[in-house]
């Protein structure tokens, strides 16, 4: 076995970002950078933070094809360590000195790297046990597999798990352990069996003024009706810190849930300011903006208001094709203002919005679903084909039958199918449809998670 091959086996057995099986095509790197330098301006101070963010934002930049950027990175997570621990072999410096032997190993500097390796091997050799099973490992690669895809939010739930079995009192892995199950939670609990409230009420404890964990809580206590307590909590953590971009934003979220759409304006126009590129925000705007249009629409007399609603529908255009500049690959956002294009009367700028959704959905094999709710709901209303209709909302319902756009296409389906039964009971499509909506359904019941769109 020559040297470097023998390299190449040491580097596959750390614990890194290059050897967690971060997948390039599961991730919208532009994203992540974004978020990631947002997390860089709100951790100011904040050292030990700052030293995780800087690691993953190395990894980052080696996939956009950086290699001096990313080395460049790990040096300053390296040296914001050295000022928090004099120690050179202290435990938590496992992955930064993976990542540092595994760049090198890229950028061909072979004795560096090996130079990297031995160091977390006398880490490893200090500590008398596998890196695998160090709380710090555990704990940054949970908050990276939070940070880099909701399609990693279960591995990371697992991690925070670990590392709190280890050191169950850490604030840190509480944190990253109440957050993980927020994401990941749906189905049917109740305040009491919750495991995502009973994490939140944990995790606040050990992290008294983080108002993101305050409004988390809320957002699950309002689901079971505890709306006072709930909205004590929001106020109270907006109180406490009212210039902190999230927990702005998420007080914004928690009002449009909860169909206060003004007050969620509020909140996220406060938050603009502060994060003026946040596709997030823009995203949440328009779905405020959108209740708004849907409450007009139902009030009657459409013609009177007319102009008010397409006021309205060119602020919600408007947000959405700014989530989508700020995040290219933002497919709900992208099939939402395709919608709107075509309610514009725009059809066929419409379409090639929700072609490019399309392929990027199935590129990222990601938010198929969505496109197709959308796409059908465009068929429906603007397109005016129920034969295209009726075929989305069925594939939607197949691949999500358990997610808001399934349980909407599920009463979408129905509606169409008793409509036609209704003008013609010998309509066999109509109970072909039915026959459909029963098969796929299996016996569930409206989820928790359909309760509230994204």
């Amino acid at each position: 076995m020559d040297y470097q091959t023998t390299l190449r086996t040491k580097l596959d057995q750390l614990e890194c970002h290059f050897t967690w099986a971060l997948i390039k095509d599961d991730l919208d790197l532009l994203s992540i950078l974004k978020r990631l330098n947002e997390q860089l301006e709100l951790d100011v101070g904040k050292k030990e933070r700052l030293t995780r963010t800087y690691n993953a934002l190395a990894y980052v930049k080696l996939l956009q094809g950086s290699q001096k950027d990313s080395l460049s990175n790990l040096l300053t997570s390296l040296n914001l360590h050295k000022e928090c621990h004099e120690e050179e072999f202290h435990k938590s410096l496992i992955v930064t000195y993976g990542n540092l032997a595994c760049i090198n190993y890229h950028m061909k500097n072979y004795t560096e790297c090996e130079s990297y390796l031995q160091k977390v091997q006398k880490i490893i050799e200090n500590i008398s046990s596998e890196s695998s099973s160090v709380p710090e490992v555990l704990g940054e690669k949970g908050w990276t597999f939070l940070k880099f895809s909701r399609k990693y939010y279960e591995r990371a739930k697992e991690c925070f798990k670990k590392a709190l079995d280890l050191e169950p009192e850490d604030g840190e892995w509480n944190t990253g352990y109440a957050m993980a199950l927020f994401r990941t939670e749906h189905g049917k609990f109740t305040i009491e069996t919750s495991p995502a409230v009973k994490q939140l009420r944990r995790a606040i404890e050990t992290n008294p003024d983080d108002g993101v964990l305050k409004i988390f809580l809320a957002m699950r206590l309002d689901n079971y009706k505890r709306k006072e307590e709930a909205e004590t909590m929001v106020k109270e953590a907006v109180e406490r810190s009212p210039n902190h971009p999230h927990v702005l934003r998420y007080a914004g979220k928690f009002f449009r849930n909860r169909g206060s759409e003004d007050a969620g304006i509020h909140f996220l126009n406060e938050a603009l300011e502060l994060s003026p590129y946040s596709s997030f925000i823009h995203h949440q705007l328009a779905l405020c903006w959108e209740m708004k249009k849907i409450r007009l629409l139902q009030e009657g007399n459409h013609h009177a208001r007319a102009s008010r609603v397409q006021q309205i529908r060119n602020q919600i255009i408007y947000h959405l094709e700014m989530a989508t500049a700020h995040s290219p690959c933002f497919i709900p956002a992208m099939s939402d203002l395709a919608l709107h294009y075509g309610e514009r009367g725009e059809i066929s700028r419409a379409e090639e919005m929700f072609q490019m959704s399309f392929k990027t959905a199935k590129e990222q094999n990601d938010y198929l679903n969505v496109v197709h709710f959308y796409y059908a709901e465009f068929q429906l209303y603007s397109n005016r084909c129920d034969t295209l209709a009726i075929k989305h909302f069925m594939e939607c319902l197949k691949i999500s039958p358990g997610s808001y756009e399934g349980w909407k296409s599920e009463s979408k389906l129905k509606k169409i199918a008793e409509k036609r039964i209704n003008e013609n009971t010998q309509d066999g499509e109509a109970y072909a449809i039915l026959g459909f909506i029963h098969k796929e359904k299996g016996g569930r019941g409206k989820p928790l998670s359909a309760m509230r769109k994204l």
